[in-house]
């Protein structure tokens, strides 16, 4: 029973080195470390951390970003792209900051994390006190359960494309239930075999779009007029925000791993390998069908049926189901502290009370199933507070006395030595963010959203089908 446990609880050691060792003993116990269980299914290790969050970073938003580049022109989505890549690295460092202190001023008080996860909101309250609490709490629950709604949302999308004989709302029910299996993996711990799969299902699926763009050539007539509407150019904006908005999940990912301080620069890492799928995906797909795209939000519409195409297809739906589970899961350990089931040994158990967390989920997917202008909805509204000025104010107020300075249980990283640069950085992003991605985005995204409302209507049957379909709204 000892490995079946330690398989479910997110057991993780205390900072020092003999409990690292400690780890690995426990690992040995009941199985090789060789051992495919162990291999598959129980990773906390670097490259576990790395293929997390490469993979949960892309996913069916890869499929936005033609869509998004046709809003606002090829250099400005280039540009942006690699902006804000940067800038959700430096928060996603300032989140794994944060965590290290509030764990390693917890241990001080010989607290124990042995069968509790570690969640950001609680990072915020043991660091800043309950208001804090609950601005994290609503901010995070709130992006996760819009995050997961768009991977359903996305999974109904393409099948589309592979089967039309049912339409889009149907799908929509099906893969519903699909996804809601997720509630028996236990743990960031257990996604070891999926992170490594979904990121070589979008490797296939980014490099298919890139190739196929270029085989294919630019379509007859092709135009590229973009950007034509401020409320076009920030809705591709805040899509492209959303995309380096990934790391709701990186508290619970720092605390499946082994050794959570070496997450640091873990996240700069998986971004640059992602911008090796998105930059020239986009790029091409934008170059070959230009303002074609102004309409078709999911990049895979515009594309030839071909086997190469249907094998992307089917990829990226198995990592939406990966994503979904990935958005979810620390929608599931908020519930079951609600409901006093974290503890439980038992996985079935924990399943079962998971599952009205699945249910809102599927109902909203079928309510606004409007794939891509979601993206920018949520991007603007949550990820701007949830990624980016959250982390960047918590981290200010934190360290804002000397002696929290003095204490820090990380220093200020060597390519920013100084705490007044910090504090410049992070009260830029702030104003930035609030600005141009809550304020203008919001505008720009919330507009285009009820525009598709007043086309499609809520509960559409078939959002953006072909027009002897569309007749069904």
């Amino acid at each position: 029973m000892s490995g079946e446990k330690q398989a479910e609880e997110a057991i993780v050691p205390s900072f020092n080195d003999t409990m690292d060792h400690e780890e690995k003993d426990e690992e040995e116990g009941d199985h090789s470390i060789f051992s495919v269980k162990s291999f598959l299914w129980h990773g906390g290790s670097v490259y576990d951390a790395w293929f997390s969050c490469a993979s949960n970073q892309v996913a069916q938003v890869l499929l936005t970003l033609p869509y998004s580049f046709s809003q606002m022109g090829m250099l400005s989505g280039i540009i942006l792209q690699i902006f804000y890549g940067v800038l959700g690295s430096w928060t996603a460092y300032l989140i794994s900051v944060l965590y290290i202190e509030y764990r390693s001023r917890k241990e001080k008080e010989n607290v124990s994390f042995k069968n509790h996860v570690i969640q950001w909101f609680e990072v915020l309250d043991g660091l800043l006190g309950p208001y804090w609490k609950a601005i994290g709490l609503a901010f995070n629950c709130t992006f996760l359960l819009f995050g997961s709604v768009i991977q359903l949302i996305a999974c109904a999308s393409n099948i589309y494309y592979i089967n039309d004989k049912l339409d889009k709302r149907t799908w929509t029910y099906i893969f519903g239930a699909c996804c809601a299996t997720t509630v028996f993996i236990p743990s960031f711990h257990n996604y070891r075999i999926w992170s490594f799969l979904g990121l070589g299902m979008t490797t296939y699926t980014a490099w298919y779009l890139t190739i196929a763009a270029l085989v294919l050539g630019q379509v007859e007539g092709v135009t590229h007029q973009g950007p034509t509407k401020l409320v076009l150019y920030f809705t591709g904006a805040t899509n492209i925000l959303y995309t380096f908005g990934g790391h709701a999940v990186t508290v619970e990912i720092m605390h499946a791993m082994w050794k959570p301080q070496k997450f640091k620069y873990i996240y700069l890492l998986a971004t640059l390998y992602v911008f090796t799928l998105t930059l020239p995906s986009a790029a091409a797909v934008y170059w070959a069908f230009g303002d074609q795209l102004l309409d078709h939000s999911n990049a895979f519409s515009l594309f030839p049926r071909s086997g190469w195409r249907d094998a992307a297809v089917i990829l990226m739906l198995i990592h939406q189901f990966i994503t979904f589970g990935f958005a979810c899961t620390p929608l599931y350990f908020v519930w079951e502290k609600v409901v006093g089931m974290h503890d439980t040994e038992s996985i079935c158990f924990r399943a079962l009370s998971r599952l009205p967390v699945v249910i809102p989920i599927w109902f909203l997917a079928i309510i606004f199933p409007f794939f891509g202008p979601i993206n920018s909805a949520v991007g603007s509204l949550l990820v701007s507070f949830t990624v980016y000025i959250i982390p960047a104010m918590a981290h200010m107020l934190t360290y804002k006395s000397a002696s929290a300075r003095k204490n820090a249980a990380e220093k200020p990283p060597f390519f920013l030595p100084s705490w007044t640069a910090i504090y410049a950085v992070n009260a830029a992003i702030v104003i930035w963010v609030f600005v141009v991605g809550f304020g203008l985005g919001g505008w720009a995204s919330m507009t285009n959203f009820i525009k598709q409302v007043d086309t499609f209507g809520l509960f559409a049957k078939c959002y953006q089908c072909p027009t002897s379909t569309s007749k069904h709204h």
